[in-house]
């Protein structure tokens, strides 16, 4: 590849992936296509340069190569997926222009919002592009006053047909607050402003955290003498610069499963498979076909959260190797459910604070009867807080090391204001996982196994709806736990398979993956009914954790499981492996007769024939999104283009009613030379100049 050399003729990439857990390092020869160096570190959330900067040190050194001679450094991340999915972020406000209450019920915004301030004002645009109602910039500057927020989500009535009240709300918010803003028609071209109000608003709380990430990596391959250009993993497996990103984080979720998925492609050269990746906050699944993942044509979705993010079709559950035993009490014979909330395991806890952790488990063995709390710690982020209650700043203030939960907790009452600090990402908690569970049963063995054995032995002296233990003692309850991860897993892999399935299309596939003669079937039920079912596509099994947990899930759903080798940085390598692609969309909608708009980004212009409509928006995105390409870091760039025409008959005419036309332009990674710092225009009249209406 004559374009990947850098002044010395090679061409060698460093691949980055921060995760939950952990940060992964790759050096790949993009030459040979060969790994010539991996590592891993654990991922340090109050200071993310410090787990980046080992794995990378670590990979520099395993592969005998000068950082000098690296011409790519690409960057993957669950940050941003794992952030949704726990419902954790910073603290935001909502400006809501133009739109009634009902319309903060929908798509699920009341929710994502969980609180958050809503600043509603008088504004927003029709259908066709005209003012609806004049903007109140006097009550948005009054409204700004005193909210205690990290940034801001805008988001105005039909902004993807004039996006004029979003531009004049973001420019005075940015004038008084000097706080981080996110417009909703910067995200989508798509019309349904509350799913465009929910994108901004996640897109808001995570501009913060992906900050942090992008810094920490830039500063540390900095300090290492590396000069390549730094790229970032989108959602939908393409390459974005860095600087972009930092505009746009939302574009990273399902960052880190898109980048496995390019990695699986490249490891295993599967065409036709079901792609499952574990990690530490969750399992990502994803179906290859034909080689290629699909892209979600509703938008992202994350947890509970559909965004209209373009990313490869993918299932992101909050289920992974540190998510949080749940013990079932209710009932008689209880059990386990793990997920969805991440919690530090206790035997990577006691690596940094033995003592603490020691010392309170043995306080708890030695009492006969086992607290609720017992095994539970808590430990500060050494964020900045914002927004908090009195009781939950007090609360915060007594959180200032790690300690057992029990010791921060002064009565019942604080248990939900200790979840609200968990939701803001200020504290963690630590506690029984599956990650435990794994080193008590010997599958893993890189943190302490004594306080492992020592928090699930006192988990085991819990007591179920008979009133009798769960379980006889710590290595039974391990294994429980790792019955019930793989008993979840494999219900994912069933819901994807059916989801993906066409001759279920339109079925619940939760229903289906669930019911009672499926899972006969994969019991392999013999009696006067014979059942037999399975997965029949090959399943790739990726993540570090995936050769001690994957081959039970494999034979739960008598399904090949193929493992790579490198299956543990699998979004690593992906990382550096994919291109740069930018999508530019627009629409032209008829106004009456002979009148065709343009939607464009300054706003709407009256066209007297539909081809000159459409000839003059393809020109404008195809500039856009060329414009974005450079500034995304792509060279030799392909554009295609589509157009999408619909229409209708009326009295046996065809009429037309809309077009919406996408240009993508797209090309490998300029490398081994600076990028801007920054996207250097606002991609709007700029980017491709007004277009002249014809009367």
């Amino acid at each position: 590849m004559a374009n990947s050399w850098n002044e010395t003729g090679m061409s060698i990439f460093l691949g980055v992936d921060t995760g939950g857990t952990y940060t992964d390092a790759v050096i790949l020869d993009d030459e040979t296509d060969t790994v010539l160096g991996k590592a891993k570190a654990l991922t340090t959330r109050r200071d993310l340069s410090i787990g980046i900067g080992g794995a990378v040190d670590a990979a520099l050194a395993t592969a005998k190569i000068d950082p000098e001679n690296i011409s790519l450094v690409s960057l993957s991340t669950t940050l941003a997926t794992n952030a949704l999915v726990e419902g954790q972020g910073g603290r935001v406000a909502l400006v809501f222009i133009g739109f009634d209450d009902g319309d903060l019920e929908r798509g699920g915004l009341a929710e994502a919002l969980g609180g958050d301030p809503v600043i509603r004002i008088n504004g927003g645009h029709s259908h066709a592009g005209q003012e609806s109602a004049p903007l109140d910039l006097d009550g948005l500057e009054q409204a700004l006053r005193g909210q205690a927020v990290v940034a801001y989500a805008v988001a105005s009535r039909f902004a993807t047909r004039n996006p004029g009240h979003e531009i004049a709300a973001r420019d005075l918010i940015r004038q008084v607050t000097a706080r981080p803003v996110t417009c909703s028609h910067e995200l989508s071209a798509n019309l349904n402003g509350p799913k465009r109000a929910l994108t901004a608003v996640l897109n808001a709380r995570l501009v913060g955290m992906i900050d942090r990430l992008v810094t920490a990596c830039e500063s540390h391959v900095k300090k290492r003498g590396i000069t390549a250009p730094l790229m970032v993993v989108r959602g939908d497996g393409a390459l974005i610069a860095a600087a972009m990103v930092r505009e746009r984080p939302i574009e990273t979720i399902l960052s880190g499963p898109a980048a496995s998925i390019v990695g699986a492609r490249w490891l295993t050269g599967a065409t036709d498979a079901l792609v499952s990746d574990i990690g530490g906050t969750t399992t990502d699944i994803a179906l290859l076909k034909d080689g290629l993942p699909e892209i979600d044509p509703l938008g992202a979705r994350v947890g509970a959260y559909r965004t209209m993010v373009e990313a490869v079709a993918m299932r992101t559950t909050g289920l992974g190797g540190d998510s949080e035993a749940h013990l079932i009490t209710e009932g008689l014979t209880g059990g386990f459910f793990l997920g969805p909330r991440r919690l530090i395991p206790v035997s990577l806890l006691a690596v940094d604070h033995g003592q603490m952790v020691h010392d309170a488990l043995d306080r708890a063995l030695s009492n006969d009867k086992p607290g609720e709390l017992d095994g539970r710690f808590v430990v500060p982020m050494g964020f900045e807080p914002a927004g908090l209650t009195a009781r939950e700043t007090a609360l915060l203030a007594r959180v200032d090391r790690p300690m057992p939960l029990a010791a921060a907790l002064t009565s019942r009452l604080e248990v939900a204001a200790m979840d609200r600090l968990v939701a803001r990402g200020l504290v963690m908690l630590s506690g029984v996982t599956p990650s435990d569970a794994s080193h008590v049963l010997g599958g893993l063995t890189d943190w302490d196994r004594t306080a492992s054995d020592k928090a699930l032995s006192l988990m085991a002296r819990r007591r179920n709806g008979k009133g009798e233990r769960v379980a006889a003692n710590a290595i039974a309850l391990a294994q429980q736990i790792v019955d019930q991860l793989t008993e979840q897993t494999a219900t994912c892999l069933l819901e994807a398979a059916f989801g993906e399935d066409p001759t279920f299309a339109g079925s619940e596939e939760k229903i289906m993956a669930r019911h009672p003669l499926l899972r006969a079937g994969l019991n392999q039920h013999r009696g006067i009914v014979e059942l037999s079912a399975r997965i029949c596509v090959p399943i790739v099994g990726l993540g570090a954790s995936a050769p001690f947990y994957y081959g039970a899930v494999g034979t739960r759903l008598g399904a090949q499981m193929i493992l790579p080798e490198h299956a543990g940085v699998a979004n690593a390598i992906g990382a550096v492996v994919g291109q740069v692609s930018q999508r530019a969309t627009g629409v032209v909608s008829a106004a009456g007769e002979g009148q065709f708009i343009a939607h464009l980004a300054y706003g709407p212009e009256v066209f007297g024939t539909r081809e000159a409509a459409m000839d003059v928006m393809e020109a404008a995105l195809t500039a856009e999104a060329t414009a974005r390409a450079h500034v995304a870091g792509a060279d030799d760039l392909r554009i295609t283009s589509s157009r999408d025409i619909r229409g209708a008959a009326v009295e046996g005419r065809s009429m037309f009613l809309e077009a919406t036309i996408s240009v993508t332009a797209s090309g490998r990674p300029r490398i081994a030379h600076a990028l801007p710092e920054k996207p250097s225009i606002e991609l709007g009249d700029a980017a491709y100049g007004r277009a002249k209406a014809v009367p």
